[in-house]
């Protein structure tokens, strides 16, 4: 995903007056839209390498989604929703990437063509909204997921997300498709200059306000929760060597089920944690070179870092021995709910 670099540098025009010849003013219009820039990396040599890198990754990413949603169905024999909690993430996840791949490859494919913006302007409206839609949904989802894992561990409490997960993918889903339908019908949706999300000009508040701020909060209470579940889970098992029986049982069984989850958490940092850097870059000045490929490549290989989750989960789950997954936890409630439904 290449980034709007064309919010930071858009500047206005105003008026100019030739002073040899009286009464004459020579008027440059203020640009109305993205599609009065110039397409970026056209003027600096960037361009081709900027999208084919984009592509690249994407292409990788789109490939690694597919594989992970074809083996996840392929090695269950479980209906989807009698799956662990993180074994449907990752199914969810590599939906996002795969749709969000699709559309942004799409994307790139036709401006490294043609050399120009998206047009019609609704093909460019489609493209950001599947973008921003599945952008967004994975955002909130390792949200809920980071959330979840820090109640297990300080609160031992589950959250429920509801019969076939609706109350998280009514959330998820649900905010980014109001927030997106909305820009779209108020016109902010269009070209940033390399790719179709917020229009560089009419959406820069949006992107700024939406997606930037957005993005660091995300990222930093993510980081926040994910320490913090950490810290507790490194002092509640050196305590376990004075545990004995179920109680171990049932806080060895939480501290895997909180582990599992940490993993959609650090990837989704490895990921992210450029955006933000390039985001405030962008509003504080020119973003540095090695910022800039560093978001093309992370943000877009989000499909491969999912599938070293699944392959992870598979390999703990193959190594796991039959009697603590069989295990029956009867030190409370709260706590057999967790190890059933993670």
């Amino acid at each position: 995903m290449i980034e709007n670099a064309s919010i930071s540098s858009t500047s206005e025009f105003l008026p100019t007056y030739d002073v040899n010849v009286p009464n004459k003013t020579t008027t440059t219009h203020t640009p109305r839209d993205g599609y009065d820039l110039p397409i970026y990396g056209l003027d600096n040599n960037r361009f081709v390498s900027l999208h084919l890198t984009a592509l690249s990754c994407i292409s990788i990413s789109l490939a690694f989604s597919v594989i992970v949603i074809l083996f996840s169905f392929r090695t269950s024999n479980r209906r989807f929703f009698s799956r662990t909690k993180s074994e449907r993430f990752v199914v969810y996840m590599a939906l996002c990437d795969g749709l969000f791949n699709l559309a942004h490859s799409l994307d790139h494919l036709h401006i490294l063509i043609t050399k120009d913006h998206v047009r019609p302007r609704g093909l460019c409206i489609f493209y950001a909204f599947v973008i921003g839609e599945f952008i967004s949904a994975q955002m909130f989802m390792v949200n809920i997921v980071s959330i979840n894992a820090f109640s297990m561990i300080y609160m031992k409490k589950d959250m429920s997300f509801g019969k076939y997960d609706w109350k998280l993918l009514s959330f998820t889903f649900g905010i980014p498709f109001v927030v997106y339908l909305s820009a779209a019908i108020l016109g902010k949706l269009g070209p940033t200059g390399a790719f179709c999300h917020f229009d560089a000009i009419k959406g820069a508040d949006l992107w700024v306000y939406y997606l930037t701020i957005l993005t660091f909060v995300v990222v930093v209470v993510n980081i926040i929760l994910y320490i913090a579940t950490w810290i507790k889970i490194y002092k509640e098992t050196k305590a376990l060597a004075n545990v004995l029986g179920h109680e171990a049982q049932a806080i060895k069984s939480i501290h895997n089920s909180a582990r599992n989850m940490s993993l959609f958490v650090s990837v989704f940092l490895m990921q992210w944690f450029s955006l933000a850097v390039y985001s405030i870059t962008a509003l504080l000045g020119e973003v540095p070179e090695v910022v800039l490929y560093m978001v093309i490549s992370l943000n877009n290989l989000g499909g491969v870092l999912n599938g070293m989750v699944f392959i992870i989960l598979k390999r703990r789950r193959r190594k796991r021995p039959q009697k603590d997954a069989m295990a029956t936890i009867t030190t409370s409630q709260s706590v057999s709910t967790i190890t059933s439904k993670i």
